[in-house]
């Protein structure tokens, strides 16, 4: 059989990413700099790969979700188990404070979605699943931190949801420790996501 002519490819593949949107899931400074009480081992190796996901969808005019949390200083709106981390109104990630802003390299720009989240799934409580289907979106690819915490707990949910086709970036993932983000990485391979490396995916066609 011939092959299908470049043009058609092209074509398709901008069809799907039309569909496709990125979480990019809690790259805080609470989160990957080192010393903070969240701080994620993992998480500052995977910044460079980040940052080059990040700008591989913008080129493919894939839809950038930024999911984040802010919570209130006072931890009101914090899990139990974290809310002694509040005191004198201050906390992690809280609300205005530098902790809370993206790490170097990565900037919200204009067509990009914020979106802040209280609790490891990005769709709990939120309108995510909303926001998505509003905008035509059916595939989603996931980058950020933490594999086993937020990264997981929002693709099991995305599963639920019947979106079509979840695809976690393996290494623009990260946990405190590779066992843990390895052992995360399967249990998602096992319910039907798809696991690529950033190289794969950057070049895969669709």
């Amino acid at each position: 059989m011939p092959f299908p002519p470049r043009a058609s490819i092209a074509m398709a593949a901008s069809a799907i990413w039309k569909e496709t949107a990125m979480l990019v899931i809690d790259m805080q400074k609470d989160f990957i700099r080192p010393g903070s009480p969240m701080h994620v081992l993992g998480g500052e190796a995977i910044v460079p790969s980040v940052i080059r996901a990040v700008s591989v969808a913008r080129e493919r005019g894939i839809l950038l979700v930024w999911v984040v949390r802010e919570h209130d200083p006072r931890g009101r709106d914090v899990e139990l188990f974290r809310r002694h981390l509040y005191v004198n109104g201050t906390g992690p990630t809280a609300k205005g404070s530098e902790g809370a802003e993206l790490v170097d390299g990565l900037v919200i720009k204009e067509g990009d979605y914020k979106l802040t989240k209280t609790r490891f799934s990005a769709f709990f409580a939120t309108h995510l699943h909303s926001l998505l289907r509003g905008s035509g979106i059916s595939r989603l690819v996931v980058v950020g931190v933490q594999t086993p915490n937020c990264i997981r707990q929002t693709v099991f949910d995305a599963v639920a949801l019947d979106y079509q086709q979840v695809t976690v970036i393996s290494d623009a993932t990260a946990a405190a420790t590779p066992e843990v983000h390895s052992a995360n990485i399967v249990d998602m391979k096992n319910v039907g996501v798809a696991a690529l490396t950033l190289e794969d995916w950057c070049g895969a066609h669709v």
